[in-house]
Formats: C-alpha cells, sequence, structure tokens
C-alpha cells in the first residue's frame, strides 16, 4: 500500500509540474503585437467618443448616422473624393459634347482624368 501511494504521490507531483511549466510564458517570446484597427474600428472608436452624453434612442440614432458616415460624424467626405466627382463630371460633360462613344469615349475619359489629376 505505501508503495501505490508514493506512486500517487510521484504522478500527482508530475501533473502539477507539467500543468505549472506549461502555463508560465516562455522568457524568449514576447506578447504579439497589437494589430492596427481596420477603417471600421477607428470609424467606432470614434464615433463612441463623440456619443459621450447620449443615451437610448438619441444614442443609437446619432451612433448609426455616424457609422454610416452621416453629416453628423467627424469627418464628412474628404475634399479629394469630391475633386475626384468633380473631374468625372467635366470629362464626361466633354466626351458627351464631342459625341465620343465606344472606345473613343473611354480612351478620351481616360487621357482627360489624368490631365485633370496633375491639376488639382
Amino acid at each position: 500500500m505505501s508503495m501505490s501511494l508514493r506512486l500517487l504521490a510521484v504522478s500527482a507531483a508530475l501533473a502539477f509540474a507539467g500543468a505549472a511549466f506549461a502555463a508560465t510564458p516562455q522568457a524568449g517570446t514576447a506578447a504579439p503585437a497589437a494589430k492596427p484597427h481596420t477603417a471600421q474600428q477607428q470609424r467606432m472608436i470614434d464615433c463612441n467618443k463623440q456619443a459621450t452624453g447620449k443615451k437610448g434612442a438619441e444614442r443609437k440614432a446619432f451612433m448609426s448616422t455616424c457609422l454610416k458616415g452621416g453629416s453628423t460624424a467627424a469627418a464628412a467626405a474628404p475634399a479629394a473624393k469630391q475633386a475626384q466627382q468633380e473631374k468625372m463630371k467635366t470629362c464626361n460633360a466633354d466626351a458627351t459634347a464631342k459625341g465620343l462613344k465606344g472606345a473613343d469615349r473611354k480612351t478620351f475619359m481616360s487621357s482627360c482624368l489624368k490631365d485633370n489629376a496633375a491639376t488639382p
């Protein structure tokens, strides 16, 4: 009986030692670096900061509008996007005025947009 008690004690000691060793992080490995936030995650963080003090339905409505990029969001559509849309409108109007269609229109639009990209 004393032999089986010793065997049980040694087994328990090895089990605890194995568990302790497995739970201890290795000294050579560092914690993984934090990933940068995605655009949606950053928008959620920004909207959440702006929504402080709002509660209930008001907060829900604000967050919905903010996350969609509505007018209550801190940053409206970037000026670069608006400028690109203006370039598209101008080039499209010019192509229509010249009566261009098909491949000719595509070529004209491409060169027009590239030319307009140089002049903001």
